[in-house]
């Protein structure tokens, strides 16, 4: 082998050489290939870091309470667990109360799955399917050996800025994102592999994953469909079986080849006792995040509610709600904030924004006490005057933000704005029920029923159908047979 050029490159290669030698010399066995890891923490490390994520991942999300379901998700993540290759693991399952369509591994065995995903699995199967995976991806290591690679290109800046100057510094950057992004795709095929494997050693067909990774295309051609007509950008979801195709030839491959595993008497995908432990789970956002039906938007936990202007699109998202224009030219923002000292709602904006508001007014919607002002803010337009208000609800203020392309001065946008504002009002006897969460119910299919009727008797707006074709595997142009099982929300 001849000898490697002199400069950059050269420091490049020795810088890379150092790192491994300083910051991998830790070197275990791999669980699943039984080959040599260059890894940075022992499994003690690795359980530690997990079991200390577990308690972050509990106070940003909540745990769904929901017993007879945690438990049966444990049971099936459990017995996939005990036919890997780390079965002396003690693996941890938990369902989260998110609307999320999402599931994740931490380190050292603990499994999360997302209530939003739940709701669009249709057998036991596909659920075994995703827990498969992700049981993968601890078994694998793939968290640990992440770290190592991030942690290896971290050094190895540090090296190769002290040796050849800040331009180098940013080449050893490009590198090390390749090096780090490009285990994605690889991990991702490996984990797959081995949730195929464990769905088969425990007697589930594995071409059943297959069925997940449909679902999960078939809601991101919808959020595209739904984006193009609504002018907006889709929010596409980037992860479990985010990187295949649908006629992923590898992942086809993995599947089929997991099939050997499978004992004498196979289980089946068990259908009606998997939507059976659907029934009551709560769809889209919860109680306690606040329930929108249409243009209304109903809190249940702090009693108030209020409408927002007809023909605006509207976004409970995790952090905030979220109203648009037509054309999106203006947008509301609503957020909970604490309240944390006793003092007038002007008082409270002039510090969150840190400038005096002179041109503003009190405002007291259904005898709440508020403020609302305009004023200069930083907008997704750039600057531009907008308008701000707080209404206090007991101990937490709602904090109204809004801002159009043109900025918000008299006229018909502020007024739909200011519209919004006073439309605030403490809940009613009669708007209670509006403000609980939209659940999951199982219904047997009459004859000649369609998505379509379906969607106009529970009221699920213009894309109800689509919603439910979705939610039963059906998307896009199936319908629901007599007799058959059928998810619809209400």
């Amino acid at each position: 082998m001849s000898e490697p050029p002199a400069g950059p490159l050269a420091a490049l290669k020795s810088g890379l050489l150092a790192a491994t030698l300083v910051a991998l010399g830790a070197c275990a066995t791999n669980p699943v290939t039984g080959t040599p890891d260059l890894v940075l923490m022992s499994e003690d490390q690795e359980i530690q870091l997990g079991r200390e994520a577990a308690r972050e991942v509990l106070e940003a999300y909540r745990r769904y309470e929901d017993p007879r379901l945690q438990r049966y998700v444990s049971r099936i993540g459990r017995e996939l667990a005990a036919h890997s290759h780390r079965s002396r693991l003690a693996f941890h399952f938990t369902v989260l109360d998110s609307p999320e369509v999402n599931a994740f591994a931490l380190p050292g065995g603990y499994i999360y799955v997302a209530r939003g995903i739940l709701a669009y699995l249709n057998s036991e199967a596909e659920l075994a399917g995703v827990l498969g995976h992700e049981i993968g991806h601890v078994t694998a290591r793939h968290s640990v050996r992440q770290h190592t690679a991030e942690t290896a290109t971290q050094l190895l800046n540090v090296l190769v800025r002290a040796k050849a100057g800040a331009p180098f510094g940013d080449l050893s950057d490009v590198l090390g994102t390749a090096l780090v992004r490009g285990y994605g795709r690889e991990y991702e095929l490996q984990a797959d592999r081995l949730g195929a494997e464990y769905m088969a050693r425990v007697g589930y067909d594995p071409q059943e994953m297959l069925n997940v990774v449909r679902v999960l295309k078939a809601q991101e051609r919808f959020e595209i469909q739904r984006a193009r007509e609504e002018g907006r950008r889709p929010h596409i979801y980037h992860g479990l079986f985010a990187t295949h195709p649908d006629n992923d030839r590898r992942l086809q491959e993995v599947i089929a080849a997991a099939r050997r595993f499978r004992p004498a008497a196979p289980r089946p995908a068990n259908r009606r006792v998997y939507l059976e432990h659907l029934e009551g789970l709560v769809f889209g956002p919860g109680e306690q995040d606040g329930v929108l039906r249409g243009r209304d938007f109903y809190h249940k936990g702090l009693g108030f509610a209020l409408s927002f202007p007809e023909g605006w699109r509207v976004e409970n998202r995790t952090d905030r709600l979220l109203a648009t224009a037509p054309g999106n030219d203006a947008l509301i923002q609503l957020n909970l904030e604490d309240r944390n000292r006793r003092q007038p709602p002007r008082r409270f904006l002039e510090g969150l924004l840190d400038q005096e508001l002179s041109a503003g007014q009190p405002i007291r919607p259904d005898g709440l006490e508020g403020y609302t002002a305009l004023a200069p803010l930083e907008t997704p337009f750039g600057r531009r005057v907008g308008r701000v208000a707080a209404v206090y609800l007991g101990e937490r203020v709602l904090l109204i933000t809004a801002a159009a392309r043109k900025g918000l001065t008299a006229g018909p946008v502020d007024q739909q704005v200011l519209e919004t504002i006073t439309s605030l009002h403490r809940l009613t006897p009669r708007e209670e029920p509006l403000a609980e969460a939209r659940r999951i119910h199982i219904i047997t299919v009459r004859q000649g029923e369609t998505f379509s009727g379906l969607a106009r008797r529970y009221a699920l707006g213009p894309y109800g159908a689509d919603r439910l074709r979705l939610l039963n595997g059906l998307y896009p142009g199936g319908e629901p047979r007599a007799g058959q099982w059928l998810k619809v929300i209400r």
